[in-house]
């Protein structure tokens, strides 16, 4: 069975959280999740056993206990659920969503608007402004191209 452990201190580690659940059982693993950038516990993490009377006895005796000064919720893991986090789709960065598929080569920016970063002001990503432009769309009606 995968136990949630949580609100652990920064301080504990793997080795902590797994002698705190060898006291009910065999544990087959304990991980405290840490966030790759600084390496810094994210504040829980989890631990399997094998024995589902053994987890049980270990959830029901540590939830709202003391572990390096803290007290640790601790409760069975549920998986995650697939419409959540775990496919949020692609990650887009920069200035906004460009598009030169068969809208006219416009640029629209993520809000559906043509403007860019920055707004009207001349940002990034948005409409051209002033000088001489070879693009229908950007010229007005009455404006020709020479």
């Amino acid at each position: 069975m995968d136990i949630y452990v949580g609100n652990l201190a920064y301080a504990t580690n793997d080795e902590a959280l797994r002698a705190a659940f060898e006291k009910y059982g065999t544990v087959a693993s304990a991980r405290v999740v840490t966030d790759r950038m600084t390496n810094r516990s994210k504040g829980f993490g989890f631990v399997e056993m094998q024995d589902e009377s053994q987890a049980q006895a270990a959830i029901d005796a540590l939830n709202g206990q003391l572990l390096d000064g803290r007290p640790i919720r601790v409760n069975e893991s549920q998986s995650k659920p697939m419409g959540e986090g775990a496919s949020r789709g692609p990650r887009r960065g920069g200035f906004g969503r460009r598009d030169f598929g068969d809208e006219g080569g416009e640029r629209r920016s993520s809000f559906g608007n043509r403007r860019g970063f920055g707004g009207s002001r001349g940002g990034f990503g948005g409409p051209r402004r002033g000088g001489f432009s070879s693009r229908r769309e950007d010229r007005g009606p009455s404006e020709t191209r020479w």
